[in-house]
């Protein structure tokens, strides 16, 4: 059963300025091994996380460092969560969450259902 569901978009370039103008924006925002990623990588990233949080409706209080996207060995994005995001996913009965991301044009997006 689908218990959620969030997209997002974030336009590289602006991103990209956010982390100009304030030094230590991504790292806010992203893992030391993302923040590491391509610009355009660190944009689908963040808006990653942002569909989580709308996926699992969760209005503040989310660590961001509490959700990883990694890739399997098949380039298969996913989430390690941890912390305040796994305790909200238990609290909706989420057992698997699956997302998408894409890049394109200056764009990022993401895409994530949850599921219980």
């Amino acid at each position: 059963m689908i218990t959620g569901i969030g997209v997002d978009v974030c336009e590289v370039a602006r991103f990209a300025r956010a982390c100009e103008r304030r030094p230590g924006f991504a790292r806010r925002w992203l893992t030391d091994a993302e923040a590491s990623m391509p610009m355009h990588s660190q944009a689908a990233r963040y808006a990653a996380k942002e569909a989580l949080a709308k996926a699992l409706r969760i209005e503040r209080g989310l660590g961001w460092h509490d959700a990883e996207v990694v890739f399997d060995e098949f380039g298969r994005p996913s989430f390690v969560i941890k912390g305040s995001v796994q305790a909200r996913a238990d609290a909706l009965g989420v057992t698997r969450i699956h997302v998408s991301l894409s890049h394109d044009a200056g764009i990022a997006t993401a895409f994530v259902v949850c599921e219980a």
